[in-house]
């Protein structure tokens, strides 16, 4: 019961795969969290199924992948419908393919399993920001519910209640055109990848278990203000219309529309009061890029809010996260815009399509669109310095030593950061771990010999916040490295002696 839970840290509402992942990133860090949500019992409904290399790279930072996989996988994803080739350098190159459902039930284990709290069956009706806390008035199944926070996280979709009740602005463009989406049974079509006919734009997938999932946009429609989703009538229509397939016989299992809106919270942080997923961003949800978008922006608030919550408070931490993940949500929904004139216009995009086809055969061109889609090529602004790692993604990397093997990913399992070290000089090595040694156990020591740095660009140490991007590169002077970690794991705590081990590194292939 909420009444149970009056009081907490956090509160974080909506209890889908970016509330939950969310959670389970608090809790590393050590902060209290009970998230509350509208529904009684998790959906059935699998309205995502898309996971790009960035969040697989991520949840394998978490240990989560061996529950998730093997699942289908392809390296060709689209842009606007035109075959892309996803392939960069990753352990999880491409698209895979992970139903919402089961994502969220893997992500509420492992929350819960951490201790956050979930509260079901409570939805936010009211809330009130003060100097330090925020009052949430929610009603549960035993009638309404005061509750306080100090920081409350909107994970609660396009119509987010946070973000309203917060008066935060979410400036855009209302959708024109729309898809119309339905799980049927007991039908047997055609496979269609995104194929343009004369009167429209039909998709068709069988999935494993026999039920197809069908999209179709009629050249020229508009998309309509629905209270609903369409009836099962107005698809068979449509589809017929575009395809001359009658699916009038078959089992409508699912059915939804989704528009070519775009719109972006004016901010992702108003005080106490933060947005994450949808609640910040709306887009059409095309080749799966809502779902990683919103499980990224939890990655990156979650161990900042933490800190924030645990009283380590270096300036400007917290708004840090709007202002990485807010050029993020801005540039992905410029690339959705482009790709959704491209899939839903008529023939009067067709000039433009043959541009693309062309221009995406360039080795160049594939491999930035491929990174834009598949959030690999996100590199934050972190502070100076020309290192091609600075700000982006750590690679993972093999730490073969006496101990055994280890990884760069499994070093981030903890949620903390990490200084890995690869000079393979004692001096250096003694320099460096005085100067972390104040913020253990924030941030813990890996020293290694590469047997080949090339993931390194040359650079003899790197550090990693818990998130996996890079924020300081070895080569600079040990000062710097100070500065450094004042200025995203704030003052030390205490002083005691960093856990180091000496591992030689060598790059997985």
């Amino acid at each position: 019961m909420a009444a149970d839970h009056a009081e907490s840290p956090v509160i974080v509402v909506g209890a889908g795969p970016v509330g939950l992942m969310l959670a389970g990133e608090l809790r590393l860090g050590g902060a209290e969290v009970v998230v509350v949500e509208r529904l009684t019992t998790p959906t059935t409904e699998s309205r995502a199924s898309t996971l790009h290399a960035r969040t697989m790279e991520i949840l394998d930072g978490r240990g989560l992948l061996d529950e998730l996989v093997p699942v289908p996988h392809d390296v060709m994803g689209h842009f606007g419908g035109i075959s892309l080739d996803l392939t960069l350098p990753s352990t999880h190159p491409g698209q895979w393919k992970v139903p919402q459902t089961r994502l969220e039930e893997l992500l509420q284990e492992w929350a819960t399993g951490l201790g956050a709290v979930v509260l079901r069956g409570h939805e936010l009706r009211g809330l009130t920001v003060a100097e330090h806390h925020v009052t949430v008035d929610v009603r549960g199944p035993d009638g309404p519910v005061r509750m306080r926070a100090r920081y409350v996280v909107g994970c609660d979709g396009e119509q987010s209640a946070v973000r309203r009740l917060g008066g935060i602005a979410f400036p855009g463009e209302d959708a024109s055109r729309e898809l119309i989406r339905a799980d049927v049974g007991g039908i047997d079509i055609p496979p269609r990848r995104f194929q343009r006919l004369e009167h429209g734009l039909a998709i068709a997938a069988r999935r494993p278990d026999g039920v197809t999932r069908v999209m179709v946009h009629e050249f020229g429609s508009k998309a309509e203000r629905r209270g609903s989703p369409p009836e099962f009538g107005e698809v068979v229509e449509i589809w017929k219309r575009v395809t001359g397939e009658d699916i009038s016989g078959g089992e409508p299992l699912w059915i939804n529309a989704f528009g070519n809106a775009s719109r972006l919270a004016e901010r992702y942080r108003a005080g106490r009061l933060l947005l994450a997923g949808d609640a910040a961003h709306q887009q059409m949800p095309v080749g799966g890029q809502a779902l990683n978008l919103g499980l990224q922006d939890a990655a990156n608030l979650g161990w900042k809010l933490a800190a924030q919550v645990a009283g380590r408070r270096p300036a400007g931490l917290l708004d840090s996260y709007h202002t990485e993940r807010h050029a993020v949500g801005r540039r992905t929904l410029s690339n959705i815009r482009a790709q959704s004139l491209l899939l839903l216009g008529g023939t009067e995009v067709e000039g433009i399509r043959g541009v693309f086809g062309e221009l995406i055969a360039m080795e160049g061109v594939r491999a930035r669109l491929a990174g834009t889609i598949s959030g690999q090529e996100v590199r934050h602004d972190v502070g100076p310095g020309g290192h091609p790692l600075l700000g982006a993604r750590i690679p993972r990397m093999e730490l073969i030593g006496k101990q055994g093997t280890v990884t760069t990913t499994a070093l981030l399992r903890p949620g903390r950061a990490v200084l890995i070290g690869v000079s393979g000089d004692p001096l250096r090595e003694t320099r460096l771990r005085t100067v972390v040694e104040p913020w253990d156990p924030e941030v813990t020591v890996t020293f290694a010999e590469p047997v080949d740095d090339t993931p390194l660009a040359g650079a003899d140490a790197v550090l990693v916040r818990p998130d996996g991007h890079v924020v300081w590169t070895g080569g600079a002077q040990e000062a710097e490295l100070h500065a450094v970690l004042r200025r995203w794991f704030g003052e030390p705590a205490s002083v005691g002696t960093a856990g180091t081990t000496p591992y030689r590194a060598t790059v997985r292939r």
